[in-house]
């Protein structure tokens, strides 16, 4: 697994500003106002921030981004990174600030000196996201992570707020490694290990296996693994940090490569197919922040992994299964898979704990990517209050998300003529019928809230706080969701 950068808080030494080694980021406000190490920093390197500061590059910078100075007279650091950023910023622009020391770095130790500047926490959350790389197949020079610095007035105010976003640093990172690695190496005996580990951090980790999930009559989410060698799962995670209350249940789809099936996929960008198990990813990513950070509040998270290949013993267009609920589904097509684990496991999650309520991930349809393309995740819902505190907790934390509709009129198109519905109801709202279908398996008093995450898991362009590849996107906002609306005071 990739390592984090190493985060240290210190309390502001100017001694050590000639000495440093690495690179060293300080910040100017947009008008060119510069703190007192900065101050100290100019004079050793002979006026050479100021000349920066005041320089047209710095003037069309926005809030946020930055320019660096390469070896700079009078101190030993190899590079200087100048930040334009406000005394008192928000939490988007420190976030920014640091993805751009990050990038302004390289490989090099940096040493942010915050001063009395707010929101380091984020700053240093934003330099450790966007220094992430992903290397672990590569066998040539590896890019490695040097340390973060950052150096403030009062480090004791700053650190319990720097081990919180380094919490959730630590689970953005677990969800991007689970979800870049290829499918021959994250089988689902591979990925369940991966989450038993959590247990070192004091949660609870339970697999069910095959033999298992039929005594439960789960025959939706095993036929979607019929074809496949890897034995079909679903991995149970219990983070008990608040009372004797009823937990709130985090699911996710983990299909850890999906070929389609016999309803094969084109060979064209099949390869991406390995962030299939995205919504997976994210539920693991949000058990360990949960953890790490001790969160007071009851959490449990269930994950389904299956592998979705063609073979002789695979399900067929046409079949009819039956899922832990009692309904019975017509498989039109087989690539329309990851709702047949979601019915099994959301079923199987209310069933055993009873929960206050439902969040399900996945990266489910291409229509939602037609739909809203990859700024934003498809946000369904039977519940209004859910709902608006999800939305508040990922505005706050700037992963981008849109609610959707949902209608009764839509299951028109999901009935089928021989079994009780069919799993997929044509090319019209394919991302609306997909969430009508996993709506039939939450109970009519469940608030429930289906996140398709299909554009945003993985991307081809890097974003603000990662590179290309596995976002981690759905961390940040569940954690917040979680701290905001189901932790005891």
């Amino acid at each position: 697994m990739t390592d984090l950068a190493m985060l240290k808080i210190s309390e502001t030494n100017l001694d050590e500003l000639a000495t440093h080694a690495g690179a060293i980021a300080i910040f100017a406000t947009p008008d060119g106002k510069l703190g007192l190490a900065a101050r100290k920093l100019n004079a050793l390197t002979k006026k050479a921030v100021a000349r920066a500061v005041e320089s047209t590059q710095f003037e069309k910078l926005k809030t946020g981004d930055a320019i660096a100075l390469s070896f700079p007279a009078g101190i030993a650091a190899a590079k200087v990174i100048v930040v334009k950023l406000g005394r008192r910023p928000s939490v988007e622009d420190a976030r920014k600030a640091g993805a751009s020391i990050a990038k302004a770095r390289g490989e090099a130790d940096v040493l942010i000196l915050g001063g009395n500047i707010g929101r380091m926490e984020d700053v240093a959350l934003g330099t450790a996201l966007r220094s992430y790389t992903f290397t672990p197949h590569k066998t040539g020079d590896k890019d490695t992570l040097g340390a973060i610095e950052v150096m403030v007035t009062a480090p004791s105010d700053l650190q319990a707020a720097a081990d919180v976003a380094m919490a959730v640093a630590q689970g953005v990172v677990f969800t991007r490694d689970l979800t870049n690695e290829p499918a021959n190496v994250l089988t689902t005996t591979e990925f369940a290990d991966r989450l038993v580990e959590l247990e070192n951090l004091g949660m609870t980790v339970e697999v069910l296996e095959e033999d298992a999930l039929e005594e439960l009559g789960m025959g939706s989410l095993l036929c979607v693994g019929l074809g496949s060698a890897s034995p079909s799962k679903v991995v149970v995670m219990q983070w008990n940090g608040g009372g004797d209350e009823a937990p709130f249940a985090l699911v996710g789809k983990g299909v850890v490569f999906d070929t389609g099936g016999i309803s094969l996929k084109p060979a064209g960008g099949m390869e991406d197919m390995t962030m299939d198990m995205g919504g997976a990813g994210v539920v693991a990513g949000v058990m360990k922040t949960l953890a790490l950070r001790k969160a007071r509040a009851n959490v449990v998270g269930l994950v389904g992994l299956v592998e979705n290949m063609p073979s002789d013993r695979a399900t067929r267009p046409g079949d009819v299964v039956t899922s832990m609920k009692g309904d019975t589904i017509e498989v039109i097509n087989t690539d329309a898979e990851g709702r047949l684990v979601l019915a099994d496991v959301v079923w199987y999650a209310q069933d055993r704990f009873k929960p206050t309520g439902v969040i399900n991930l996945a990266t489910l349809t291409g229509a939602v990517i037609v739909a809203l393309g990859h700024e934003n995740a498809g946000v369904f819902s039977n519940n209004d209050d859910l709902t608006n505190g999800f939305m508040k907790a990922a505005q706050a934390e700037g992963e981008g998300a849109w609610r959707l509709p949902m209608s009764a009129a839509y299951d028109a198109k999901l009935k089928s003529r021989i079994a009780d519905v069919k799993n997929v109801g044509g090319r019209e709202a394919g991302s609306i019928t997909a969430a009508q279908f996993i709506k039939r398996f939450i109970k009519d008093d469940m608030p429930w809230i289906h996140l398709d995450i299909a554009g945003v898991a993985s991307v081809k362009a890097e974003t603000a706080l990662a590179p290309v590849g596995a976002t981690g996107w759905g961390v940040m906002a569940l954690n917040r969701f979680i701290a905001d609306g189901y932790e005891a005071g």
